[in-house]
């Protein structure tokens, strides 16, 4: 009977064991996002959804039929290896057009048993219209004709598309007038949209714009060049430009009354936070709290962002450490990022307190100055009370007395204890010198482990960046599809434009183009520098979105009323 009992409350565990991790597996965290917050009622834009595992669950998106045109759905599994620890997770793309204009939300998606949150964006009236039927044209458009010296300026450019191209290169126009910083702001974006009634493909580029002094900013038309396919026939190469641009740059405002020392930093938002190690509420005197204040612009870049001086604190040791700067792309520009980390040590006991945080900026919409605050916040610190440890006292007669004071010359104290140390330490020594002469020379020597598939493909993909660079084909070739080798060992693609099929765009796009340089009818170019950017980040794609790339932007066309 007992030993029944103990079987079944075995089975049991293991039961409840499998049904936690079940439980676990099923309950991954799931995201959305868009790549834009804001776009015209004729123009696509991409959800993605993500969930942090390898699931083989999918997502309902019945939810979004009802506000939104839904169009080709993708997915990749993407495995990553970070300080030893593999990662996993699962992202379908899904291409959306909205159905009507103003402020929209895109319902929670439900994969498993968990639900991401909703998203909401602004849907606007069209804006662009094609100039006559063009197949092919290229807009840029700027947000603001009037900006301040190191305001953020953003300078957007338009491909439109009906028909396929051949070749395509886009050159970014030249800045002339003032002196300006530029900066990406965020990657390229593929979209669809509808003009007059017909699709267009749309690839669009963000640059930001600094200006480090005032005077005027003169924009050239950004170029477009390609080959342009049109019933069955390719044409030579043309040239398609956008409109120019003249942006006037007026001179830093004078600093407010208030604070006459501020630092210049001009910007859309600005959010001024903080964290601490621990409740700063009850510290101990002489112990280490962190301090972490964290200040971001909307339209500024982190190098912009001033640092936060720590306050001068009677009762408190401030020490600065050094500062973290990053950024994030956001639908309204570069949002830079600066957290300042300090340690503060309470010197003495009681209620002290830290003044508030005030950070003074120049908002560009409004064309004023404003003021971020961290309010005051008081620290609590405790005395530690150190108990006074008293030795006992022995006690001793005379005669012991004066043989403590009275101590031969000759036999100092520890003497013993050393010559012990030293003995032990030649014992030692001869052990070790025994076992060193009598060990077995003759044994093979160890091979080697070779190293994880991970770090061979690391350096295989470091091969072919260079030989990318270089203008070497035939290497880049061999150095991919080795890598590919390692990467699917049971059915190893046999060459780029198969292995083109099996990864995620930019790279497959440039395989294929450098697999129709090197075997198709004649010779057709390849960009070396495209190829090797490309290979920053490769994510392979599952088999079912190994779909057709003849034609890798299909029109999302929504139903006509």
């Amino acid at each position: 009977m007992v030993a029944l009992n103990d079987r079944l409350f075995r089975c049991l565990t293991l039961t409840l064991i499998v049904a936690v991790a079940l439980m676990s597996s099923a309950s991954a965290a799931v995201r959305a996002q868009v790549d834009r917050l804001t776009v015209d009622l004729n123009e696509s834009f991409m959800l993605e959804i993500i969930v942090d595992t390898n699931t083989d669950m999918e997502p309902d998106l019945t939810v979004l039929e009802e506000g939104f045109y839904v169009g080709q759905v993708s997915q990749l599994s993407n495995t990553s290896i970070y300080n030893g620890e593999i990662r996993r997770s699962r992202t379908w793309t899904i291409a959306l057009m909205p159905k009507t204009t103003g402020e929209q939300e895109i319902p929670a998606i439900t994969v498993g048993n968990e639900q991401s949150a909703p998203v909401s964006i602004t849907v606007n009236e069209p804006s662009q219209e094609p100039p006559g039927e063009a197949d092919v044209f290229i807009s840029s458009e700027i947000d603001q004709a009037e900006a301040y010296v190191q305001a953020q300026i953003l300078y957007r450019i338009k491909v439109y598309r009906a028909v396929p191209t051949r070749q395509p290169t886009l050159r970014e126009p030249t800045i002339s007038g003032a002196e300006v910083l530029v900066e990406l702001a965020g990657d390229e974006k593929s979209y669809e949209a509808i003009l007059s009634g017909k699709a267009y493909n749309v690839v669009e580029r963000v640059i930001a714009l600094y200006p480090q002094q005032s005077g005027e900013i003169a924009i050239s038309p950004a170029l477009f060049e390609a080959r342009v396919l049109r019933n069955g026939r390719i044409t030579g190469r043309k040239v398609f430009q956008s409109d120019a641009h003249t942006v006037k740059v007026l001179p830093i405002p004078e600093a407010p009354d208030e604070f006459p020392d501020a630092v210049w930093l001009p910007a859309r938002d600005v959010e001024l936070s903080e964290e601490w190690s621990r409740d700063p509420e009850r510290i101990n005197a002489g112990e280490p709290v962190t301090r972490r204040v964290t200040i971001s612009a909307l339209g500024q870049i982190e190098t912009q962002i001033p640092a936060v001086a720590p306050p001068t604190v009677e009762g408190l040791n401030i020490y600065a450490d050094k500062p973290e700067l990053s950024r994030r792309v956001e639908s309204g520009g570069i949002r830079g990022i600066r957290k300042d980390q300090y340690a503060i040590i309470g010197v003495n006991a009681g209620a002290i307190e830290v003044p508030e945080l005030e950070v003074p900026w120049w908002d560009i919409d409004a064309a004023t100055w404003r003021v971020a605050k961290l309010p005051a916040r008081t620290i609590n610190v405790k005395a530690v009370d150190m108990p006074a440890t008293v030795e006992p006292v022995a006690e001793t007669t005379p005669e012991a007395d004066v043989a403590q004071k009275v101590v031969p010359p000759f036999m100092p104290g520890g003497f013993w204890q050393r010559v012990s140390q030293l003995l032990a330490a030649v014992w030692l020594l001869t052990i070790f010198g025994w076992w060193w002469s009598s060990r077995d020379r003759k044994r093979p020597p160890r091979q080697p482990e070779p190293p994880p598939v991970y770090k061979r493909q690391a350096k295989l993909v470091k091969v072919a960046c260079k030989a990318a660079l270089a203008g070497d084909g035939t290497a880049v070739r061999s150095a991919l599809i080795e890598w590919g080798r390692l990467q699917w060992p049971d059915e190893a693609p046999c060459s780029v434009g198969e292995l083109a099929q099996r990864v995620a765009a930019p790279l497959s796009d440039e395989l294929r183009a450098l697999s129709k340089a090197s075997y198709g009818p004649g010779g057709s170019e390849w960009d070396g520098a495209a190829l090797a950017k490309s290979l920053r980040s490769i994510a392979a794609v599952s088999k079912d979105s190994r779909l057709d790339h003849e034609d890798p932007l299909p029109p999302l066309m929504p139903p006509v009323a």
